[in-house]
């Protein structure tokens, strides 16, 4: 080891990571009302009964939370009808992630995602010193003989993002099925479902039944999408080997105990989450139709958001269309880093907020 260095060094790798950038959420100075499209947030809010229950632990904020979550365990395993020991909560699902490829990758091993896939799973396969090798979609969905095609004896993990954030695009379970037995054993399927809950589509599975009766497959969820993005909280179901392992390296308290209670509170309140998945069934709908109308193709989605492609002309172009729906406080994520530097990502917001946008996007085509 040199001693002579002036200063502390990341190992090898570190800094070729590109950061996360997430959406932005200000509008330029002067815009008096802003309506935030640019993170997949529930425009409902979050269920007030997982306000109350956060509230109720503010007089408690001494005390450290249960290491285990195992009443937010608990509660997931009763609405989904799982083992709650074979749950693992965590700080947002992008933590779940991020242990199983510390746990599962090395120097040396691969880790395949499709393009247009969420953009962390590059980032942690780099943080573990592995190989992250992407595959190409087909019409903007992932394709199973192309991912089964980029499988190598150095491959460890395969991440499938199903729905995809940001096409919205989704594989139909039966396709799932058929790449995880043309896996070999050894090769962890990490099924990312984040989206899970917006799905309305008959051959549409999260993974709940593969996760539970495989020894190399795993679901992970989130809470952020169904109003509880700020508290940061996720959750994985798999095998009792892998749960172990995880449970090894993760932090001993890594959800909070003013998320252990909202969390609790959330996924029990399911009045509040069949009226969010309602609004975004029918604004989903509407959104998608209104813009295919103003003549700009949208990528059909089965999430809370929709993937909006605009002319090549550069008067026309995203980046211009972005700067004039900031200026107007509508503010979508441009989705460069996902290999669409043409195209914004908006959620499906109020009614106020989704009518906006599409009036506002008619003057602009039309100046």
């Amino acid at each position: 080891m040199k001693q002579d260095q002036p200063r502390p060094t990341p190992r090898a790798g570190i800094m070729d990571i590109e950061a996360y950038v997430p959406g932005k959420s200000t509008a330029p100075a002067g815009v008096t009302k802003v309506y935030k499209l640019s993170s997949n947030e529930n425009p409902l809010g979050p269920s007030p009964k997982a306000i109350e229950a956060a509230r109720e632990v503010a007089a408690k904020l001494d005390v450290y939370p249960d290491g285990t979550a195992r009443r937010l365990r608990e509660a997931i395993a009763d609405v989904h009808g799982l083992n709650p020991a074979n749950i693992i909560c965590s700080n947002g699902s992008d933590e779940i992630l991020g242990l199983l490829a510390q746990t599962y990758l090395a120097p040396g091993d691969e880790a395949v995602f499709t393009e247009h896939a969420f953009m962390v799973y590059k980032i942690y396969i780099q943080a573990a010193g592995a190989k992250p090798v992407a595959v190409k979609e087909t019409d903007e969905r992932a394709d199973v003989d192309a991912i089964l095609a980029a499988v190598t004896p150095k491959t460890r993990i395969v991440f499938l993002a199903n729905p995809n954030n940001p096409t919205g695009t989704y594989v139909p379970f039966q396709e799932v099925r058929r790449l995880h037995a043309a896996l070999p054993k050894n090769v962890l399927l990490v099924l990312d479902a984040a989206y899970a809950e917006y799905v309305r589509r008959n051959d549409y599975e999260a993974g709940v039944e593969l996760a539970g009766s495989s020894e190399n497959v795993v679901m992970t969820r989130t809470f952020s999408k169904l109003g509880l993005g700020g508290a940061r909280i996720g959750w994985m179901y798999g095998p009792a080997h892998i749960v172990d392992a995880i449970n090894r390296i993760r932090g001993p308290f890594n959800v909070n105990a003013t998320a252990i209670e909202a969390g609790i509170a959330a996924i029990r309140d399911r009045a509040h989450i069949e009226r969010s998945v309602a609004h975004n069934e029918k604004w989903l709908a509407w959104l998608s139709a209104e813009l295919t109308g103003l003549g700009l193709r949208v990528t059909p989605s089965v999430g809370n958001f929709v993937l909006i492609h605009f002319p090549d002309d550069q008067k026309h172009s995203a980046a211009a269309a972005d700067d004039y729906l900031s200026a107007r406080g509508y503010i979508l994520r441009r989705v460069t880093g996902y290999g669409f530097p043409n195209a914004l990502r908006m959620s499906v917001g109020t009614e106020e907020a989704n009518r906006g946008v599409v009036d506002a996007l008619k003057t602009f085509l039309k100046s």
